[in-house]
């Protein structure tokens, strides 16, 4: 399919390539005026600009590559579907809601705030983000070598597997189901709570009040670090290296680990007896 080429184009005004079909945009500048590629399909965009709000929405089929979106940008990118960003910083707040088919490779966020809200079909790889209520109610998401900081990520969200990943983030996976976490670091308090069917597996966890309140929580050779009053009303089966500093109140299942400082089963809230508790290291 032939694309029209616009190479080291000025774009200002509202709407300035409103409904553009199968077009390359090369070093090109889109400057002050609101959605200037909206309704827009079959885009190649590279090395351009986007200094404005609104960019990209209910678009279809988009490349985006070594591009640059400014904090200007804001909301830039909603309700479009199949969109790929690779070598990309984005610096606008917002971007990303009610899409999908997102795949973001090599892509800072350092301003993510409210980013990726109730997309699906989302992929990210080697991505660096900064912000608060990140990735809110997405589906089925994959994320690899994501590094990420802020408070409240994946609340909501459904069908969702980490890989190598970092997580700084107070509140995280609140209200999700089917959860997948492999060979990552989780640091932050109140994690995973009102969620259910979350797997953690080769994880190292620090949390205050982590994973409490979790239907169907299993843990495979995870450390849970300076962790304490961990898996209160959680359903569980966990196998825990080293110690654990205090565990309050399971609902059930089973817990191994190396020792726990503190062990609370109190009978007034739990049936002391649905939790089978092994201890590997010498008392």
């Amino acid at each position: 399919m032939l694309m029209k080429n616009y190479s080291r184009q000025f774009y200002t005004g509202e709407r300035a390539m409103f409904a553009v079909k199968d077009a390359r945009f090369e070093q090109c500048t889109f400057d002050d005026g609101e959605s200037p590629l909206k309704e827009s399909a079959n885009l190649c965009v590279e090395g351009c600009l986007f200094k404005w709000k609104y960019p990209l929405w209910y678009c279809n089929d988009v490349v985006v590559n070594d591009s640059s979106f400014f904090d200007t940008a804001r909301a830039g990118i909603w309700y479009t579907h199949n969109i790929t960003l690779t070598n990309c910083v984005v610096n606008a707040p917002k971007t990303f809601r009610r899409s999908s088919g997102v795949t973001l490779q090599n892509v800072a966020l350092p301003n993510a705030a409210e980013t990726l809200w109730n997309c699906s079909d989302v992929v990210l790889r080697d991505v660096n983000a900064c912000g608060a209520y990140f990735a809110m109610g997405c589906k089925n998401v994959l994320c690899e070598n994501l590094v990420l900081t802020g408070d409240y990520c994946f609340d909501g969200a459904e069908k969702v597997v980490l890989r190598n990943c970092k997580l700084f983030s107070k509140d995280s996976f609140w209200n999700c189901s089917d959860v997948q976490v492999y060979d990552s670091f989780i640091s932050g308090e109140y994690l995973c709570w009102n969620a259910q069917n979350v797997t953690l597996v080769n994880c190292t966890v620090e949390s205050l009040q982590g994973l409490c309140y979790v239907k169907n929580l299993k843990l495979v050779n995870c450390t849970l670090l300076n962790t304490t009053r961990a898996l209160e009303y959680s359903t569980v089966d966990a196998q825990i290296v080293g110690r654990v500093d205090s565990i309050v109140n399971p609902s059930g299942g089973s817990i191994t680990a190396g020792s726990i400082g503190k062990l609370t089963l109190d009978e007034r809230y739990v049936d002391p007896n649905a939790t089978k508790i092994t201890l590997t290291e010498k008392q």
